[in-house]
C-alpha cells in the first residue's frame, strides 16, 4: 500500500472524474489520500470528500499565499474525526512585492501566521504540514524556536536544502513527490540518500508537479507509484520496500 500524503482532491480539476481518479489510484496500490488545507474557501469540499470516502483524510490550515484569508474559526474542524493535521502552513518568499516596505509587511505577516498555526497544532496535538519555498533558514528557525518538534510533521515537497536535514532529528519527515523524477532535480536526487529512510513519505501535490513521463498533464494520486519507483531507483531498494517504509512513516506521523 502507498499513501499519498499531499493531494489537493478538493481542487476543481478533479470535479468531473473524482471517482475514476480514486479508483485508478487504488488499482495501483495507492489506497489513502490526505488533502492539505491551503485556501479556507476549499475547506468545505475537503470535509465533504473525507466524509464521503473512507480513504480520504484532510488537514486544516492556511497556505502563505492565502494569508489575507486567515480565519481562526476554521480550526474548530481539528476535532473532526477525519482531520489529521494542521497546514499547509509555512513561508513562501518566491513571489514577494517589489516595494521593500510592502515586502517586509508580507514577510512578517507570513511569519506571524506560521507561528500561530504551530501553536494551534501544539494545542490540538496535531502534526504540521509545512510549506517552504525560498525560505529555508527562516522556516527552520521558526519551527525550532516555537517548539514544533513537540508535534512534528512533514516538510511538504522537500526542497533539497541541506540546512533542513537537521529537522529529521526534531520529529519532521520529508515529503518526496514528482519533482524527484524531473531531469533538473539533481539536488534532490543527490540529497535523497542522506534523508533517514524512516523519515521519508510520498506525495503528489496533485494537480500540480506531475512526474515524468506525464509532465504537462494533470497530476493524479496514481502517479505516487512513479515517485516510489524513482525513490527505489535512487536508493537502490525494491519499490515494494519504498512503499512499505513510506506507508509506515505516514501512518506514524499522521497517526493513521
Amino acid at each position: 500500500m502507498i499513501i499519498d500524503t499531499h493531494i489537493h482532491l478538493d481542487n476543481f480539476k478533479y470535479i468531473d472524474d473524482l471517482e475514476d481518479v480514486i479508483e485508478n489510484a487504488k488499482s495501483r496500490g495507492v489506497e489513502r489520500f490526505i488533502i492539505p488545507g491551503a485556501d479556507p474557501k476549499d475547506l468545505d469540499r475537503a470535509i465533504e470528500l473525507s466524509e464521503r470516502y473512507e480513504e480520504i483524510f484532510f488537514a486544516v490550515g492556511v497556505h502563505p499565499y492565502h494569508i489575507e484569508d486567515w480565519r481562526e474559526d476554521i480550526f474548530k474542524y481539528l476535532s473532526h474525526k477525519k482531520c489529521i493535521a494542521v497546514g499547509e502552513a509555512g513561508l513562501d518568499f518566491y513571489r514577494l512585492p517589489e516595494d521593500e516596505v510592502e515586502k517586509l509587511e508580507v514577510v512578517e505577516k507570513q511569519k506571524e501566521i506560521f507561528r500561530k498555526q504551530i501553536e494551534i497544532a501544539k494545542e490540538h496535538k496535531k502534526p504540521i504540514i509545512v510549506h517552504i519555498r525560498d525560505a529555508s533558514l527562516e522556516s527552520k528557525k521558526i519551527l525550532l524556536e516555537n517548539g514544533a518538534d513537540e508535534v512534528g510533521g512533514v516538510l511538504h515537497c522537500f526542497n533539497a536544502d541541506r540546512t533542513l536535514l537537521q529537522l529529521a532529528e526534531h520529529n519532521f519527515y520529508f515529503g518526496i513527490g514528482g519533482v524527484v523524477t524531473f531531469k533538473n532535480a539533481k539536488k534532490l536526487v543527490n540529497i535523497l540518500p542522506d534523508i533517514p529512510k524512516d523519515k521519508i513519505v510520498l506525495e503528489t501535490d496533485g494537480p500540480y508537479l506531475t512526474p515524468h513521463p506525464h509532465r504537462g498533464k494533470r497530476n493524479e494520486p496514481a502517479y505516487t507509484t512513479l515517485v516510489a519507483e524513482k525513490v527505489g531507483e535512487i536508493l537502490e531498494i525494491p519499490v515494494s520496500e519504498v512503499a512499505t517504509i513510506s506507508t509506515n512513516n505516514s501512518k506514524k506521523v499522521f497517526k493513521l
